[in-house]
Order: C-alpha cells, then sequence, then structure tokens
C-alpha cells in the first residue's frame, strides 16, 4: 500500500500547488470587484436575514430555517482543520501564515456569497418534496454542462466519506482514546449510532442538531481561547508583530521549528482558508440550497458570513493560542517537535487546568457536527447521480464506514479526500466565473427592491 499512497500523496501535492491557489484567489478576488466588494458593504446587513420573522415558513419554500441552513453550512467547515489542520499549518508556513489566512477569508467571502446565490436560484423540488440545490444544479442549470455536473457529484459524493465520515471519525475516536482511554471500536460503533439517528429524517434534523451544537461548541471554544490569551496578554503584542512581519519575511527557525519562507507562510494561510471556510469547493452551498428563504441574495449574504465565523474567529483563536503560548517549537518526549492536536493541547494547558480536556471536547464536536454536515452533501450528490433511491444506500454506507474510520489511520484516505476536493474546486470555480453576470444581476435586482426601485445607488 506504500507504493499506492505515495502516488495519491504526490497527486494531492500537484493538485493543492501554487496553480490551483492562485486560481482560487484569483476567482475570490475576480468576483471581489465584480459585485463590487459585497461582502465589506453588506455584511452588516447579511445578520438581518438570520431572524426568522424575516421569512414565512409557510409560503418560502425550503426545508429549514436560514439559521439552521447556517449552522449547517458552519458544523461542515468547523472540523478537525480549526484545531489539528491550523497547528499544522502554523508548523510548516510559520506565523505568518495566519496573517494570509485572514485575507483569504475576506476575499472568500465573494466566492461563498456566489455559491449559494447561484444554489438558491437554480434549486429544484425533487418528488418527495424536499429541495435539491449545489453547484451539480447551477452547473448543468445555468451552464448546460450536465457532464461537468455529473464529474462534481462524483467527485463530492466520494470526498464527503472520505473527508466528511473516515478522517473525523478517525479523530474522534484518537481524541477519546488519548484522553479517556475509550476504546476506538467502541467510539465507532456509538458514533455510528448516534449518526444513524440523526440522519434518519434527513436535512430536517441535521438542520436541528446543527442549531444545537455549532452555537455551543463555537461559544465554549472561543470563551476558552480568549481566557488564555488573556492570561498570556503580555505575550499577545509581540506576538501580533511577530505575525505581520513574519507574513512578509518568513520566520528564522527556533527551537523545534525549522523555519519558513514567505511563500510557504502564503501557500499555507491560502490552503487552511480554503479548507476551513469550504469556500470554492462549492459543497456547503448545498446547504443554503435547502433555505427556506425569500430571495437567493438573503440566503447568500448570511451563507458568505460563514467564512468569518469559521476561519477568521475559530481558526484565528487556535492560531493565537499557540503562538502566544511558550509552547510553540517544544518537543515531545520523543524529541519530535509538537505538531497538530499536541501542541494544541501544550498551549492551552500553559493557562488553563484541564486544557488537554477542553481541546478533546472540541475537537469532539467539531468533528461529529462535520461528519453529519458532509453526510448530507454526500447523498445530495449521490441522488443527483443515481437518483431518489439511492439516498437509504448511501447513508448506511456512509453510518457504516463510521466504524473502519475510527479504528485506522487514514493518512491515504485523507490524501485521496484532498484530491477528490481539488477535483471539484475546478468545474466549480469556471463556473462561478462564467455565471457571474448572473450572480451580478440577482445581486443588483435584491438591491434596488430593498431600495424601493431608487435609481442604482448602493447597488453593488
Amino acid at each position: 500500500m506504500d507504493w499506492l499512497f505515495s502516488i495519491v500523496e504526490t497527486l494531492e501535492y500537484v493538485m493543492w500547488g501554487p496553480p490551483l491557489l492562485i486560481l482560487l484567489l484569483f476567482t475570490a478576488i475576480f468576483l471581489t470587484i465584480r459585485l463590487r466588494a459585497v461582502q465589506f458593504r453588506y455584511f452588516f446587513k447579511a445578520f438581518r436575514y438570520v431572524n426568522p420573522k424575516d421569512y414565512d415558513p409557510e409560503v418560502h419554500k425550503g426545508d429549514i430555517s436560514p439559521f439552521q441552513a447556517l449552522m449547517t453550512s458552519l458544523a461542515s467547515a468547523v472540523g478537525t482543520g480549526s484545531i489539528v489542520g491550523v497547528a499544522t499549518a502554523l508548523m510548516i508556513g510559520g506565523v505568518g501564515s495566519i496573517f494570509w489566512m485572514w485575507v483569504t477569508s475576506i476575499l472568500m467571502m465573494a466566492v461563498k456569497y456566489s455559491e449559494a446565490l447561484l444554489a438558491v436560484k437554480y434549486r429544484t423540488v425533487i418528488s418527495r418534496g424536499e429541495m435539491a440545490g449545489g453547484p451539480m444544479y447551477y452547473i448543468e442549470k445555468g451552464l448546460g454542462w450536465r457532464k461537468m455536473a455529473l464529474l462534481f457529484a462524483f467527485f463530492a459524493s466520494i470526498a464527503a466519506i472520505g473527508t466528511g465520515n473516515l478522517v473525523q471519525a478517525n479523530a474522534i475516536a484518537e481524541s477519546l482514546w488519548g484522553v479517556f482511554s475509550v476504546d476506538p471500536i467502541v467510539t465507532g460503533l456509538i458514533l455510528a449510532i448516534i449518526t444513524g439517528f440523526v440522519l434518519l429524517r434527513g436535512i430536517k434534523n441535521i438542520g436541528f442538531t446543527s442549531a444545537i451544537l455549532v452555537p455551543l461548541m463555537g461559544t465554549f471554544y472561543i470563551i476558552a481561547g480568549l481566557i488564555v490569551l488573556i492570561v498570556h496578554r503580555d505575550r499577545f503584542g509581540d506576538a501580533m508583530e511577530l505575525i505581520f512581519r513574519s507574513a512578509f519575511s518568513g520566520q528564522a527557525a527556533f527551537g523545534g521549528f525549522l523555519g519558513a519562507t514567505t511563500l510557504e507562510a502564503i501557500q499555507m494561510g491560502v490552503s487552511r482558508s480554503i479548507f476551513t471556510s469550504e469556500a470554492g469547493l462549492g459543497i456547503s452551498s448545498i446547504a443554503a440550497a435547502a433555505a427556506k428563504t425569500k430571495t437567493s441574495v438573503r440566503q447568500a449574504l448570511l451563507a458568505m458570513t460563514t467564512t468569518i465565523f469559521s476561519t477568521a474567529i475559530i481558526c484565528s483563536i487556535t492560531a493565537l493560542v499557540v503562538v502566544v503560548s511558550p509552547v510553540m517549537g517544544s518537543l515531545d518526549a520523543n524529541g519530535n517537535p509538537l505538531n497538530g492536536a499536541a501542541l494544541v493541547i501544550a498551549s492551552f494547558n500553559s493557562a488553563l487546568i484541564g486544557g488537554r480536556y477542553i481541546v478533546a471536547f472540541a475537537l469532539i464536536l467539531f468533528a461529529y457536527t462535520t461528519i453529519i454536515a458532509w453526510a448530507y452533501y454526500g447523498e445530495k450528490c449521490c441522488e443527483y447521480l443515481l437518483g431518489e433511491k439511492s439516498v437509504p444506500y448511501y447513508r448506511l454506507a456512509y453510518v457504516f464506514l463510521i466504524i473502519p474510520g475510527a479504528l485506522f489511520t487514514l493518512d491515504l484516505v485523507w490524501s485521496f479526500a484532498n484530491l477528490m476536493n481539488a477535483f471539484m474546486v475546478i468545474p466549480n470555480l469556471i463556473a462561478l466565473v462564467v455565471l457571474s453576470p448572473v450572480i451580478w444581476q440577482e445581486t443588483k435586482e435584491f438591491l434596488l427592491s430593498e431600495k424601493g426601485g431608487a435609481s442604482g445607488e448602493g447597488a453593488p
């Protein structure tokens, strides 16, 4: 299997290299300019549309409330990458990668907005009365490219099992084993049972569960992180100076850290922002398509805020806690640099008693909500490929695969899932650029209607 892992890892490295990251940034900048900085001009306006009084559930089409759709999108984005992935990015790209993560998250809001808008605009009602939307629908209905839509759905249905299921289940099992000595087989079985019950009623149950767990886990983790930052407040100023300085000059080696160039800082910051916001992947727009909303723009404005929550807040908490703590660059008992979850745990432990339990609890909740959100994305893609009758079989396979996910090391699965993600990004970005006139027109018409038919003043 080593040869297979080597091939997949090489392909993953090539696909997620500078060309694709440049394409993502180009698309983000293009849409930001094309929509006249919609993420800046209408950021605060977006929060109006989370109000349940802003829509009539009996009149407006959709399966879940705008807030539940928002939380489902956040559930899928805030996973193990928000803890383990951020720490790894810091060790590879240095603390300067935090700056580029912030910059990218702001730009990618325009991408997230565009994906959600198109998902709602081109969504359709299937025979059992549910909404179905997402990149495969706007690629087919907006562009007429059926074959490309099928390819997206194929790659996404596989990526959902890898990224959203196996890797997350493994992270939960490792956390419970390392902190509480829970046997991975027990974790796998319990996870499978709980997930099966949540998936039984589809998106309504997923939306309801996400609306409870996401605010709980987010608030808990942010408060814990802020406490660490307060304890180490004397180091905060120096840490911020290091972040901005390293973003443009790289970072020298120290302790167990080997140092990083400016290019590495940019690459890790951009890639981490994309993975933790899912902007560009397009798959989280499937949740937006299920929302009960008056117009596509309302849900799109709301959806773009997930990038700020998932990356600029949650991931920043992880990054800043690591940077202000005195443990970055330290070595473990085996003489290896602290990295991943171990680095985050040590950072929280530097200021809080029981920091390991805080990280473990957050990691478990982050990973579990990702499992249930990606299950919905995967089944919708499978449904597009094989029809509605395939959904129960996909759910069954998804739930069953949680068990091996909890048991085995999944380096190969992680690399393969990342490869599938790359194959999703390319058709999605092409669709966003080609359909940008549609996005512009929808946005302009909505903002004009909001102003009571005034002249184009204020429309992006």
